[in-house]
């Protein structure tokens, strides 16, 4: 059933600007804000709350209409469950940014300093963030010591392979780097880059690509573990890379066609595929693709990872974006059903003009798994072990459990194609073999 009342309590503070501002407040004696970049405790149940959900997420830029959506999906779920993990938790949620004003992306030092904060403050239970993997790598390190035996964080959005697996592209002390207490805290209701990579290689090699070039992000650990990913599942598949390499992110679109001439024109690709994501320059890239190697429906088709798999995408790049592909870790909006669909229907009563940003069901279903261990572990400790114990039948995103790594399984991804929005073209379970070439254990 769609809340009307949720539809008037986001209309104003989520849909007009980028924070929360506090609702019920008069509620909200026993719950402090953080002293953070974020925006006012939100609450709209009653009595007065005892805990407090935060979300960590870009919020500015070329990210801020998904992040924002994404903040909107986890208020719903909290909404309906009149803002409740069990009878008697009753929990209030802050939306936070780890983005500057002065370049619109996230920072390592603001992630840092929020993790802290998070950390710090008793009445934090739970984080629901990050999107970009860079992030959680500072922010789960300092939530993983938090007193009462750290801070649970389940992210709607990280992919990188690393954070929980090994692969090898990862560091010899990856992933337990990101967990200096020794016990796991962070969970992850996406699929990670290594079935992401297997998935769109095989999309790509159904789609005739045989000599793929793959470019990724300079100086982002991410991005190369993407292309790593690719490449590696690719190979699996008996296509020839026709080459690797970085671009440096830049607005200047003739400095990307040059790159593009050298190294894609050169090498006689069938297809480009970009790891990276929007943020760096990637419209430039984009463009400077059409106009060099020609367009994305052509005889050199264009991929990208979910960096790029936003409705700004489209936006931003304008006509050049049209044709080509970009992969999910898990299911379209429009692929969902049963709880999803009526979750999604609920999500359009409130965000009526835009498509449905792929990661928002996936916050929503972050914010669902984490009260349902919140009722049960009721601390930060207990409620980590629930985590994973971790078993969703028909939830939000489908039907999955969470392994001991922290990742789910079942792991689907998407593919999706530009047009005026981004509109589903398959959805791929990539096979276990492919997934381990991917992370390099051919």
């Amino acid at each position: 059933m769609i809340r009307w009342r949720l539809a008037a309590l986001l209309a104003g503070s989520l849909i007009a600007g980028l924070g929360l501002s506090a609702c019920g407040s008069s509620n909200l004696s026993e719950i402090q804000a953080i002293d953070a970049d974020c925006g006012g405790v939100s609450y709209d149940g009653t009595g007065k709350p005892t805990k407090l959900i935060v979300s960590d997420l870009p919020l500015k830029g070329a990210s801020a209409e998904r992040s924002r959506q994404m903040n909107v999906a986890i208020t719903q779920e909290l909404a309906d469950r009149g803002w409740k993990a069990g009878p008697d938790i009753r929990v209030a949620f802050q939306a936070c940014d780890d983005t500057l004003s002065s370049t619109t992306e996230w920072d390592a030092d603001l992630c840092r300093s929020n993790a802290q904060k998070y950390a710090a403050d008793p009445d934090v239970i739970g984080v629901i963030g990050t999107y970009n993997s860079g992030c959680a790598a500072i922010e789960n390190p300092i939530l993983n010591r938090a007193p009462g035996g750290g801070i649970p964080m389940v992210s709607p959005g990280n992919t990188f392979v690393c954070l929980t697996e090994t692969a090898s592209s990862c560091k010899p002390n990856e992933p337990s780097v990101y967990y200096p207490s020794g016990a796991r805290n962070y969970v992850r209701v996406v699929s990670n880059d290594a079935v992401q990579g297997a998935g769109l290689a095989a999309f790509a090699s159904e789609q005739g690509v045989r000599h793929p070039y793959v470019l990724f992000a300079a100086n982002d650990s991410t991005s190369k573990g993407q292309a790593d990913t690719f490449v590696d599942a690719a190979k699996t598949l008996g296509m020839r890379i026709a080459g690797e390499s970085s671009w440096i992110p830049t607005s200047q679109v003739a400095d990307y066609e040059a790159l593009l001439d050298s190294k894609v024109k050169k090498a006689d690709a069938d297809a480009l595929v970009l790891a990276g994501q929007l943020e760096q320059h990637g419209a430039e890239l984009i463009r400077a693709k059409v106009a060099s190697l020609g367009p994305n429906d052509g005889p050199v088709k264009l991929f990208a990872f979910d960096g790029f798999a936003q409705q700004a995408t489209i936006d931003n790049v304008g006509p050049d974006a049209k044709g080509m592909y970009v992969s999910l870790p898990g299911k379209a909006p429009g692929a969902l059903s049963g709880a999803g669909a009526a979750f999604v229907q609920e999500l359009r009563v409130v965000i009526p003009d835009n498509p449905i940003e792929v990661f928002a069901p996936y916050a929503g279903q972050a914010a669902q798994v984490l009260l349902d261990a919140l009722r049960s572990g009721h601390t930060r400790e207990g409620t980590i072990a629930q985590l994973f114990k971790t078993q969703v039948t028909d939830g939000i995103t489908g039907s999955f459990s969470i392994t001991p790594s922290g990742d789910p399984t079942p792991a689907p991804i998407s593919v999706s194609q530009a047009a005026d929005n981004f509109v589903l073209s398959r959805t791929i379970t990539p096979p276990p073999q492919l997934v381990d070439a991917a992370r390099g254990r051919r």
